[in-house]
């Protein structure tokens, strides 16, 4: 199974995704899907398998409370003069990548460094893969869902300070495997800018670029704005 065309691709992953996050099926929009995720920071998602400057600007024009994302698969610059006043690109742009999960990387576990043990299990239909310490501590982590012949991998991490031992890899590979044993042939995730690199040394290959806008304040100035607060408190 080989997907021909992006919007193709994203309508896979965007379902897979929700599953993955626990969210509610994706509800279908004229110009794509909206995902509720119910937290905070990300409150829904739509997401765009195409965009166009007309169709982001009337959707961010909206009304729209803070913690409400938008997933265009355009470069970054295109969606940022696009977006309305109140939205903002708060991170690095990504990729959309994909890969044949029957290819060679996947067929043997990647080596893990002594110290460390893989652990993987199944939790209404998503699989998970934790690397963790001789004392349980988890060090990397991931989660694929798989749906037929598709498997979306999901949320793979690796913890600073067991960086650089190759835990990413031996989780990545590790999803694509279980995937694979579960009838998954094509495989699809959403990289950030710092993940590629890790993906591409394990044969996925980029669809289609990834940016994100949100609504309202950054995660990251929020957390500045509650730090100040918590300082000026302090000081009085």
């Amino acid at each position: 199974m080989h997907f021909t065309d992006t919007p193709d691709a994203v309508r896979a992953w965007v379902h897979g995704w929700a599953r993955s996050r626990g969210a509610g099926e994706p509800r279908p929009r004229p110009w794509g899907f909206t995902v509720t995720i119910g937290t905070p920071g990300n409150v829904m998602s739509h997401v765009l398998p195409t965009a166009d400057e007309a169709t982001v600007r009337e959707l961010t024009s909206g009304a729209a409370g803070p913690g409400v994302w938008l997933k265009a698969f355009v470069p970054a610059d295109s969606l940022a003069a696009w977006i309305a006043p109140g939205w903002s690109l708060p991170a690095a742009p990504g990729s959309l990548m994909s890969t044949a999960l029957t290819a060679g990387s996947f067929r043997t576990p990647a080596p893990l460094p002594a110290g460390y043990r893989l652990r993987t299990w199944n939790h209404g239909g998503v699989v998970h893969a934790r690397v963790q310490t001789a004392d349980g501590t988890t060090a990397a982590r991931g989660q694929t869902s798989v749906d037929g012949g598709t498997a979306v991998i999901d949320r793979v991490e690796t913890h600073p300070a067991h960086r650089r031992r190759g835990l990413g890899r031996v989780i990545v590979v590790a999803l694509g495997r279980a995937a694979a044993e579960r009838g998954a042939t094509v495989g699809l995730l959403a990289s950030t800018a710092e993940g590629r690199a890790l993906y591409e040394a394990t044969g996925w290959e980029v669809a289609a670029p990834l940016a994100n806008a949100l609504r309202g304040p950054s995660p990251a100035d929020a957390g500045e704005r509650q730090r100040q607060r918590i300082g000026a408190a302090t000081s009085r």
